[in-house]
């Protein structure tokens, strides 16, 4: 299955079934398929809490399925991130090639940051560069989403405390994390990571949640990135940033949830956000970074891909750029029947 989120008539968040191009929604499969009521009006996480493996919510889609039920349109929806996190823990330099290209030695365990939710924004929703940063990258990432306890968990049986995946863009503030070739003369880091990667909307999350069991495994999947640049020669085209896979991960998913719950009880709806592959703009030649007015693009193999503008601290992007497209787009999207 695939999980979305969209607002109620109160604007509340509430979780859906994204079947193509539309949505079973949570009160049509109260109302037509026997979903129970008091699961059709949660979000996302908390039909995770609330309904262990999904499973009652896999019942009622399939009987939904089998009456010939027709969703709504999704363009007919108010969609926002597909889901509104517990905790949210970061692997650093979780990529073989990624840690090469830093000219790093391989870590001899997972190291690890948090970002919260203020973080999060969902497909097509803007990635605000605050003015505190001039070296604002892109990091494609495989999202975990907990489904259910993990506390010392082994690796071995950590992927049953999984209920799902999604592409994550583990947007950073490099100079603000002391990437010294984001660094102008005088300047220096923080000296750790939580401005440079925990800012207001510095995680597109979508675009929406796969299940365990429609992905597969987890260490088999393409995993890329885009950027498409508002000035310059590439204006206007999207030009690949990193091309990845994520056997190159140099702890895998069942080994970073072993890890992380031997200290930290992961809970349902918490998510893992597992690391980049090379490729990213700080460390090519010259830097790239982002600036208001581009659009990045964020892919991984079987789940989809989040697209988000960069606008500036206020909102502002140049006229006829990329991002000003896209959000335009966004505001007056294309209604279907």
């Amino acid at each position: 299955m695939r999980l979305i989120a969209h607002l109620d008539d109160l604007s509340l968040p509430v979780a859906g079934i994204l079947e193509g191009d539309r949505i079973l929604t949570l009160a049509q499969l109260a109302e037509h398929a026997g979903l129970a009521e008091e699961l059709a009006i949660l979000d996302p996480r908390g039909l995770l809490a609330e309904d262990e493996d999904l499973a009652e919510t896999r019942a009622a889609v399939d009987r939904a399925r089998r009456s010939g039920l027709v969703g709504t349109p999704s363009a007919a929806l108010r969609l926002v991130a597909p889901l509104d996190p517990g905790k949210i823990v970061c692997i650093g330099q979780n990529y073989a090639g990624h840690v090469r290209e830093q000219g790093l030695p391989l870590p001899t365990r997972p190291l690890l940051f948090a970002k919260f939710g203020n973080a999060v924004v969902g497909d097509r929703e803007p990635v605000i560069r605050p003015p505190t940063t001039h070296a604002l990258d892109l990091e494609a990432e495989l999202a975990v989403v907990i489904g259910r306890r993990a506390r010392r968990v082994a690796a071995a049986d950590a992927l049953a405390h999984v209920a799902a995946y999604a592409a994550a863009n583990d947007i950073s503030a490099r100079d603000l994390q002391g990437s010294k070739p984001a660094l102008g003369e005088g300047e220096r880091g923080d000296g750790q990571w939580l401005r440079a990667k925990g800012s207001d909307t510095f995680l597109p999350l979508g675009p929406c949640l796969v299940t365990a069991d429609e992905l597969g495994d987890p260490g088999d999947l393409a995993i890329r990135s885009w950027r498409t640049p508002a000035t310059g020669t590439d204006a206007g085209r999207e030009v690949l940033m990193q091309d990845g896979h994520t056997s190159d991960m140099v702890f895998d998913v069942p080994a970073l949830l072993e890890f992380i719950s031997s200290v930290i009880t992961l809970e349902p709806g918490d998510v893992v956000i597992t690391g980049t592959p090379a490729g990213v703009g700080a460390f090519r030649d010259p830097p790239v970074f982002l600036e208001p007015g581009d659009v990045v693009r964020v892919e991984v193999e079987r789940i989809g891909s989040v697209t988000n503008p960069i606008v500036g601290p206020d909102g502002e992007v140049p006229a006829g750029s990329p991002a000003t497209n896209l959000l335009t787009a966004r505001s007056h999207p294309a209604r279907s029947d």
